[in-house]
């Protein structure tokens, strides 16, 4: 690739743009949309022989290094400028901007535009969107130069989605994600296919745009030198490599064992799947041939994986898709497998780490049942206007409450008898007691974390997750139907108390550029079972756990 330096004329500024010779007009035009804020549609940019098209090779014109060229054209001013704030500025409160409007509580986030058959494109941006940490990062993101990189800065993705979700929190209107959508197809052509039962780009697959995005970010995005995707969305499988045949084994062929990383679990669906966990536990264990040096021949192994490392942000990947020969397209597995909000992972990592989140994952659960159970009994006197505590049985086969449980206090009378006295604990003092007993436990919960595992901030340290996002498809094949995509919505941070405020258990539906407020039981829905919406991608994130001040961690 050819990178040559330009100055671009507009309006009387200078801009210095680096031109790819291997790219088109249409590829040059975005990077000054990107730089101008003028789309490409109302540029024109004076080049040898007149304006510059879209189809023109870059390298026809003959560029030389310091060269000058002239553009003309400002930006649209009919409400489609995706970059300038809109004129009507959305009214939550009279003086506030736009783009303090869309980060208030309860703003409805920002959808994107369909650009022809890029849903699957935007159901993965808008789950990827959902990770906190990544956003943190991107923001901090700064490009190393084109001449060291040799990558033009319009083809940089992890720039273009840094820059993309930046105009996405600055807006509650759909965004259009061009300059993206350019840089996604020069980095992998395979999202450039034209469609061939008409005009325009071809459907792709959601899962195919997810992997290939991830897959950039770690090589280019970095917290404290160390990959964002290696330490967040990361795990690391150990294996075992057991040959089928007893010959060879009796003959002394050894068990392999290595370990490898993966960035998602594959759900694999066969005839008897139901569950996530039928399938997650389906696609750990794989048949495979290969030669053996024993036999001398090719036979078949068996690998079974286990996890050893749990990242904080789990990827799973419903095996929805297959080759179909007699329609030479990918068709979709239509059965029902139904997944939960909460994934224990535990029965599939190794013994190592199994024996590291055990405690942890058991004490967090005791915890929680701790919290229901208070906040059950306060609701309960609350309701009744009298203590409510769980009812204890008296001898007699009656029930007492232990609101009648007496403190009995020893004292002598004058004749040295020991006298009991009884005295009633009030509800504070019982209150008392169970916050104390419930900080207690929450102490105990972070002595239980394995050493190595708590400095490992990006690992999910209880090996429990929860459902933070879901990217569904409808329709029977890979190459045809629609991409969604479902976020839990963020709860609030109180500024009082600077502490995060409960979920409401609700979530966002983006459909392309609609996005909607959806209850819980819309994502019960996305199991399958037919040409309706199903969930391929399911996003979790490692739990928050309660901490003795209030926070969670």
């Amino acid at each position: 690739m050819a990178a040559i330096p330009i100055i671009v004329k507009h309006q009387g500024k200078k801009y210095e743009v680096e031109v790819d010779t291997e790219t088109t007009g249409e590829v040059f035009k975005f990077q000054l949309y990107s730089l101008t804020g003028v789309e490409p549609e109302r540029q024109k940019v004076l080049v040898k022989g007149g304006p510059l098209k879209d189809d023109a090779p870059m390298s026809k014109f003959g560029f030389k290094p310091g060269q000058t060229i002239m553009m003309m054209g400002t930006p649209g001013n009919d409400g489609q400028d995706v970059l300038t704030r809109p004129k009507e500025q959305i009214k939550f409160v009279e003086d506030m901007t736009e783009a303090e409007a869309a980060q208030q509580e309860g703003a409805i986030p920002s959808g994107l535009t369909n650009l022809g058959n890029t849903c699957y494109l935007n159901s993965t941006l808008q789950t990827l969107r959902a990770i906190p940490e990544l956003q943190d990062a991107l923001i901090k993101y700064e490009p190393q130069s084109a001449s060291a990189t040799r990558t033009m800065p319009q083809l940089d993705l992890t720039r273009q989605l840094r820059d993309l979700y930046k105009y996405m929190s600055e807006t509650q209107d759909a965004f259009t994600p061009h300059t993206f959508l350019t840089a996604l197809r020069g980095a992998f052509p395979q999202f450039a296919e034209r469609s061939q039962t008409g005009a325009g780009f071809a459907q792709q697959d959601a899962e195919e745009a997810w992997s290939q995005i991830v897959s950039q970010l770690r090589q280019k995005l970095r917290v404290n030198d160390v990959s964002f995707i290696e330490k967040y969305m990361s795990g690391e499988f150990t294996s075992e490599l057991v040959c089928n045949e007893p010959a060879a084994r009796e003959a002394g062929e050894e068990t392999i064992q290595s370990s490898e990383g993966f960035l998602k679990l594959n759900c694999h669906i066969n005839g008897t799947t139901n569950h996530l966990r039928d399938g997650i536990a389906n696609g750990l264990s794989e048949k495979l041939e290969k030669k053996s040096a024993i036999l001398d021949r090719d036979v078949v192994y068996t690998k079974t994986s286990k996890i050893s490392r749990l990242p904080k942000y789990l990827t799973v990947h419903f095996v929805r898709f297959f080759w179909k020969r007699e329609t030479q397209k990918k068709a979709k597995i239509m059965r029902k497998v139904t997944f939960p909000h909460e994934l224990d992972i535990v029965e599939f990592c190794d013994d190592k780490l199994k024996k590291a989140l055990i405690p942890v994952r058991d004490k967090v659960r005791e915890i929680r049942k701790d919290e229901e159970d208070i906040e059950r009994a306060r609701k309960r006197r609350k309701r009744s206007g009298e203590q409510a505590e769980d009812d204890v049985p008296e001898a007699s086969g009656s029930k007492t409450s232990k609101k009648d449980e007496p403190k009995k206090d020893e004292k002598k009378s004058a004749d040295g008898d020991v006298e009991m006295t009884e005295t009633f604990k009030t509800d504070a003092e019982v209150d008392a007691e169970r916050d104390a007993a419930l900080l207690a436990s929450k102490k105990e919960l972070f002595a239980l974390i394995d050493p190595e595992l708590a400095q490992d901030d990006g690992a999910n340290q209880s090996g429990l997750y929860e459902l933070r996002g879901v990217v569904t498809h409808q329709g029977a094949s890979a190459d045809s139907g629609h991409y969604t995509a479902y976020v839990k919505k963020t709860a609030p941070i109180d500024p009082k108390t600077g502490k995060r405020k409960e979920e409401d258990g609700k979530w966002w539906w983006f459909n392309d550029d609609k996005v909607s407020e959806v209850t819980s039981d819309k994502i019960e829905a996305l199991a399958g079972g037919g040409e309706s919406h199903s969930a391929l991608i399911l996003l979790y994130r490692a739990i928050p756990l309660p901490s003795a001040d209030g926070t969670m961690q």
